[in-house]
């Protein structure tokens, strides 16, 4: 095979890749922690995290000695058979979340919340509802998935377009508006109600003290299920292992992907005692989902991120991020607000600014800094949750930088 420069892969991607994505004009090859080095051997410091996804770095040691054994083990049998990982996985999972029983391994969020879906019809069927009493609500900002049902359940028309008809049996209203879902239930006909305890693509919103708790009222109330997306801000991202924690409120079902599996592919749904028994043989299936790999992967990287270790990095590194972010906008005045919880924040874009975070993730990429956005007017920080005090000072200066040369433009 023929030695690729950078500009052949990046013609390649371009060419050879469904146009659904527009990555950064580099090609990244090696990390190490919250370092990356791309094809040329520049150095990059990342607050990305492969999208909240790499949350002990790049490479971590530990995953690299599970997946490393596991591989000369067993990869893959199928749900036909019992393997250990998995079933050490699901105890575990079970053990550490305070509410579930049972567990369903699959690859992805969107995986995951496919089976919560089901799973809340399937529920409402099995208590004699007919299908027009099997309503799901959602909130508008979320973000669920890019599956058909998923992206309906996501209340975000843009994710939405070109893909009608849209499944029915979903509603939608206004996160942190307790009175607005307290009628969009009067009916009786919702089943349950699905929501990010942070909504991450909707701007890195947290829901407003004591509203995952009206939530569970209503719920019990109209005797619907309350099911937690924490497929970004769950495994330790808020500062603690499950961010609903943070709310004392139980759910009925909560669903997880992303950092459980460190970079390795795994999503997960929990199911609490309501529904624990709900699904049967052959309701529900995948051919992937929890295979020996991830499952060994996954459980290292639950361990760790439930450590206090990792809950006081997040507060720490947390505040220096909000601090950092506090001292460069007394310079540069960018910033209305910064949000969130832990180490899931968002800096938000002063109207005069709007719609330019693109244009700063392109600065920062250019000044060595990985950075994401949660919508046009949002920079969002999720950086992996062990980052040390050296890569934060170090990506906060190249922050500057990136700021201070979009402040130029």
């Amino acid at each position: 095979m023929s030695t690729m420069d950078s500009n052949d892969l990046l013609t390649l991607g371009r060419d050879r890749y469904l146009p659904v994505y527009r990555p950064r004009e580099l090609i990244l090859q090696r990390g190490q922690g919250a370092r990356l080095w791309d094809a040329e051997g520049r150095d990059y410091v990342d607050f990305g995290a492969g999208i909240a996804v790499c949350s002990l770095g790049h490479c971590d040691p530990d995953l690299v000695a599970a997946l490393h054994e596991q591989s000369n083990k067993l990869w893959h049998t199928s749900n036909v058979f019992y393997s250990e990982p998995p079933l050490r996985l699901a105890d575990e999972l079970v053990a550490s979340s305070r509410f579930a029983q049972r567990v369903f391994l699959c690859n992805s969020g969107a995986e995951a919340n496919e089976a919560a879906i089901k799973l809340v019809r399937k529920w409402a069927a099995s208590q004699g509802r007919g299908p027009d009493q099997r309503v799901i609500l959602t909130f508008r900002g979320s973000f669920h998935g890019r599956t058909l049902a998923a992206v309906t359940a996501t209340a975000q028309p843009k994710y939405q377009e070109g893909y009608e008809p849209l499944p029915g049996g979903f509603r939608y209203t206004d996160f942190n508006d307790l009175d607005a879902v307290a009628a969009a239930m009067a009916a009786g006909d919702v089943a349950a109600v699905m929501v990010e305890p942070v909504q991450g693509e909707g701007g890195v919103m947290p829901a407003a003290p004591g509203f995952l708790a009206g939530l569970r009222a209503l719920c019990d109330a109209h005797d619907a299920l309350l099911v937690f997306d924490e497929i970004q801000c769950g495994m330790g991202r808020t500062g603690s292992l499950f961010a609903h924690w943070q709310d004392e409120v139980m759910p009925d079902i909560v669903t997880l992907a992303k950092a459980l599996g460190g970079g390795f592919p795994i999503g997960a749904m929990l199911a609490g005692p309501k529904v624990a028994e709900v699904m049967q043989f052959g309701a529900h299936g995948t051919t992937f989902g929890g295979n020996p790999l991830a499952a060994a992967v996954a459980r290292v990287a639950l361990r760790k991120l439930a450590s206090d270790d990792i809950a006081a990095n997040v507060r720490r590194q947390a505040q220096a991020i909000r601090d950092g972010i506090a001292a460069i906008n007394a310079e540069l005045d960018l910033f209305s607000e910064v949000r969130g919880r832990g180490l899931m924040l968002g800096a938000v874009l002063k109207p005069e600014h709007a719609g330019k975070a693109g244009a700063i993730l392109d600065a920062a990429a250019a000044n060595g800094l990985l950075l994401l956005q949660a919508g046009p007017d949002v920079l969002r920080f999720v950086p992996a949750l062990n980052i040390r005090d050296d890569e934060i000072a170090d990506g906060l200066a190249r922050l500057r930088k990136a700021l201070q040369a979009f402040a130029l433009s």
